[in-house]
């Protein structure tokens, strides 16, 4: 398959809401808002799309119309986790996952975002030797 950009659709309460979120905290931008819809491209990275539709809209999937969001989770890879967890910590984002460095080579945070979605930052760390070989990855 080949395709020009990868995007995901959130359902939320507030679309305009739950992008300017987004917007603010992650360098998104308002592409298109009709209101029950609306798209945010980043700033820095065009080919990277998020969309929000209100969860009851009729566009939306009616098996999951009217329904919240359960188990969304948006990560970012980042060169330095550390300095975006200071970021978005003194911006009073609410951390549900404080800084930790995993022994399969992730340094990473969590915080909570709108509409019950949340966001993972991330950055790639040297992974642990031992926890390689003892999950047979060791070469």
């Amino acid at each position: 398959m080949q395709f020009g950009l990868m995007g995901m659709a959130l359902a939320a309460e507030s679309p305009g809401a739950s992008a300017a979120w987004f917007v603010e905290h992650f360098g998104f931008k308002i592409g298109v808002d009709i209101g029950w819809y609306v798209n945010t491209q980043h700033a820095e990275h065009p080919n990277v799309s998020l969309d929000f539709v209100r969860r009851d809209h009729e566009s939306w999937p009616r098996a999951v119309r009217g329904k919240s969001v359960a188990g969304t989770l948006v990560a970012f890879l980042v060169a330095d986790v550390d300095a975006e967890f200071e970021r978005l910590s003194a911006a009073g984002l609410e951390v549900v996952l404080p800084p930790v460095t995993e022994p399969w080579g992730q340094r990473r945070f969590q915080v909570a975002g709108p509409d019950g979605v949340f966001v993972e930052v991330l950055q790639a760390v040297a992974p642990d030797p031992q926890w390689l070989a003892d999950n047979g990855l060791g070469g």
